[in-house]
């Protein structure tokens, strides 16, 4: 693949919104749908969390090739096709600036690539991506390869909105970023308590938190302050679900009205869960998902009890 062709698939987030929606056209309901979340292919952590050299190891990702290509077989089989496939966050394992970040970033958009056109690509920044603590310099990268790290857009009647978590990580190295971010989510929720969505859903890489508001502080979360006051941010503006990734684990909990939904990997497995995907229903009413593992959704497709669903 060139490189003018992985910009027409990779950077479709452009100017805070993604082109393949129109927003003049998905503003209003339109009845149940589906997506496909999955998060962390990460190709490179599963060799380097062998080895556990996880700093600077990481020099092979067959594995994560071939599950990465089951997981896009097993979409574009779907039938009906979801309206878009979110990947939230560590597409690759080598952190800017590090060995074999060019290779991996080739190899997972080639292997992306095979993705069916008619199923829009979401591609939200995770801290593989843009650094545990980001830089312009690193942001700007992730936006050359892959598009915009936030924005959001409609489907149906339904506002996503996705995040660069890393700015609610730590943003000492590029406050003005965050500055923009925030000023810019406040815009984004704002729209979505004004216009009463049908449903408002955020996508980001790290999770508010993994079981409770008020567990400790983790690798895998955000500080409680920043969860606390991101979360009633988004309850009061009427948001239903945020999705993440980053525990290479199934968990998640819920805080007032807001669902935190934690995927487990494509890649590298931290906990039991298999390598997989999760299938989002939309309805009228509720937000419906389910993890399955890639050999699950390979030869069951959606599920009789899920399609169902999309006949309402």
């Amino acid at each position: 693949m060139s490189a003018a062709q992985a910009g027409s698939v990779f950077q479709r987030a452009r100017g805070r919104t993604l082109d393949a929606f129109p927003a003049e056209k998905e503003k209003e309901w339109k009845g149940p749908f589906y997506f496909i979340q999955g998060a962390d292919p990460q190709f490179g952590l599963m060799k380097a969390w062998a080895t556990g050299d996880c700093d600077s190891g990481g020099d092979e990702w067959g594995q994560e090739i071939r599950l990465t290509q089951q997981a896009v077989q097993a979409i574009n089989k779907l039938n009906p096709k979801p309206k878009f496939f979110v990947l939230c966050g560590d597409l690759i394992h080598a952190m800017p600036g590090t060995p074999w970040r060019k290779q991996q970033t080739e190899d997972l958009q080639r292997v992306l690539g095979a993705v069916d056109r008619e199923i829009p690509l979401v591609l939200v920044s995770g801290n593989h991506d843009v650094g545990n603590v980001p830089t312009a310099e690193t942001v700007a990268e992730f936006r050359q390869t892959w598009g915009d790290d936030y924005f959001s857009f409609w489907v149906g009647g339904v506002l996503f909105l996705v995040l660069n978590s890393q700015f609610l990580h730590d943003a000492s190295r590029c406050p003005a970023l965050k500055l923009a971010q925030d000023r810019w989510l406040e815009q984004q929720l704002g729209i979505a308590r004004e216009r009463q969505c049908q449903h408002a859903i955020v996508f980001q890489h790290i999770p508010l938190f993994l079981r409770s508001i008020d567990e400790d502080d983790d690798y895998f979360n955000l500080t409680k302050a920043v969860r606390k006051e991101l979360a009633d941010k988004l309850t009061g503006a009427g948001i239903k679900a945020v999705f993440s990734g980053h525990y290479h684990r199934n968990a998640g909990g819920s805080y007032q009205s807001l669902d935190m939904v934690v995927s487990s990997a494509i890649g590298c497995q931290l906990g039991t869960d298999t390598h997989g995907l999760r299938i989002v229903v939309v309805t009228a009413e509720k937000i419906i998902h389910r993890y399955c593992s890639l050999d699950e959704l390979t030869e069951k497709g959606l599920g009789g009890d899920l399609l169902e669903l999309l006949r309402e």
